[in-house]
């Protein structure tokens, strides 16, 4: 670790929680220098859906380097991308109706987010965005600046430029209708909320906490949006490609956005970002937005592969039952420790368990990591402890993890009890 320290910023996160220098990796297990074995929860903030060296997408790119496949294109036309089209309309766009056009943007999520506001600010001739309360959608300045968590914001920055937040669904608890809220907004041309371009939301809010925006808040929002020619963006970089159970996250509100951010699983575990747009939105001039890795050709044939799994219904079923599964014994689990007062949200297999505190959930984290388990915490305060395992995990291992964050709930819970009552201090 002490080349880590030396040479790299002190913005580095993610070895600070998880302090191990990580060598081989298997599914959702992660092993160490030293060969010590981790369950992955976290499973690369959502980029692994499909696990760790899935032999498929392994077998693929070992194959296509072998074969002296194209890896860097631009935007050129190469047989791997044309193969990924192919398969996405297949597969994934076609079943589900969807006519979307495909624009491949800079590999990250962030770089998907930037060009879909670029997009709609340049379609409706309007500059201002609406994101909502908790929302995440990257950390380049556009992306930020509809971001909302003040962690990653400071007025030294700019970025609060032609964006308005409004709260998301639940935000006021569970009587208050924000759709409501916001429609008062729009209508009032004295409210100083401008008629944006666009709306950008996230169905399940993964950074902000776990919050699980409701089927009749969806669509009312959509009403919303063709009600006041308002673009609707769906950000389905952490919780698409089949984190909630169906492949796109809006699919359980049956809504139709006019655009969806795609990135992280959708490249099975290599960078990959891409915009679905309508047809008619799709008014850029060519070469006018641009980036050197917007075609990675590695990502195209791991992403093909990965899309296999969406050939039936077998793998949203799989997911189904897992969701199930987690949600009884997460149940239980916060059944065994209710003076915590904990709270649980989440569908599919994006859970999180909410301890209404700073500090205990990341506490509850650094004893996972102890006992063997890679996960991660969300939340304005980092407050909610979040459950990302690979969709591909077998059976055995994820209870396994549930066991090991119930008995890392309470070892904490009697550390905190022997000190309160002064016992060992």
């Amino acid at each position: 670790m002490r080349i880590i320290e030396r040479m790299e910023s002190n913005v580095r996160g993610y070895v600070r929680s998880f302090p191990a220098v990580f060598d081989k990796a298997d599914g959702a297990l992660l092993f160490d220098q030293h060969g010590n074995r981790y369950l992955d929860f976290f499973a690369g903030a959502g980029t692994l859906n499909y696990g760790h060296n899935n032999p498929l997408i392994q077998q693929a790119l070992i194959k296509y380097l072998q074969d002296n496949g194209v890896v860097h294109g631009l935007d050129k036309a190469t047989v791997a991308k044309i193969n990924f089209l192919q398969k996405l309309i297949d597969v994934i766009l076609k079943p589900r109706n969807l006519e979307y056009k495909v624009q491949f943007t800079g590999p990250t999520g962030t770089n998907a987010v930037e060009t879909a506001l670029k997009l709609a600010r340049m379609v409706k001739r309007r500059s201002s965005i609406i994101s909502f309360t908790n929302g995440y959608h990257g950390l380049t300045m556009g992306s930020l600046a509809v971001t909302g968590n003040s962690f990653y914001r400071d007025e030294s920055y700019g970025v609060r430029v032609n964006t308005a937040f409004m709260p998301y669904d639940g935000y006021f608890g569970p009587d208050v209708d924000t759709l409501t809220y916001l429609r008062k907004f729009l209508e009032d041309s004295s409210s100083g909320v401008d008629l944006p371009a666009a709306i950008i939301v996230e169905t399940v809010q993964g950074e902000g906490g776990v919050n699980v925006a409701s089927i009749e808040w969806l669509q009312g929002l959509e009403r919303i949006c063709h009600e006041f020619d308002i673009l609707l963006i769906i950000d389905d970089i952490q919780v698409g490609n089949g984190r909630t159970g169906a492949f796109f996250s809006f699919e359980r509100a049956g809504i139709t956005p006019d655009m969806v951010t795609l990135s992280k699983s959708i490249g099975g575990g290599l960078p990959l970002a891409l915009l679905l747009m309508r047809p008619e939105l799709d008014q850029w001039q060519p070469g006018e937005h641009t980036g050197t890795f917007r075609g990675n050709n590695l990502a195209f044939i791991a992403s093909a592969e990965s899309l296999k799994y969406w050939e039936n219904d077998a793998f949203s079923s799989a997911i189904s039952a897992k969701s199930e599964l987690m949600k009884e014994e997460l149940v239980k689990i916060i059944g065994e420790h209710e003076d915590l007062d904990l709270e649980l949200r989440g569908c599919g297999m994006i859970w999180g368990i909410d301890f209404h505190k700073s500090n205990v959930a990341s506490e509850i984290s650094s004893i996972a990591f102890e006992n063997g388990m890679l996960i991660e915490t969300a939340g304005a305060n980092a407050n909610v402890l979040k459950f990302l395992p690979p969709l591909t995990i077998e059976e055995d291992l994820l209870r396994e993890g549930l066991a090991i964050v119930n008995k890392s709930i309470g070892a904490l819970a009697q550390y905190r009890q022997k000190q309160v009552s002064g016992v060992g201090i």
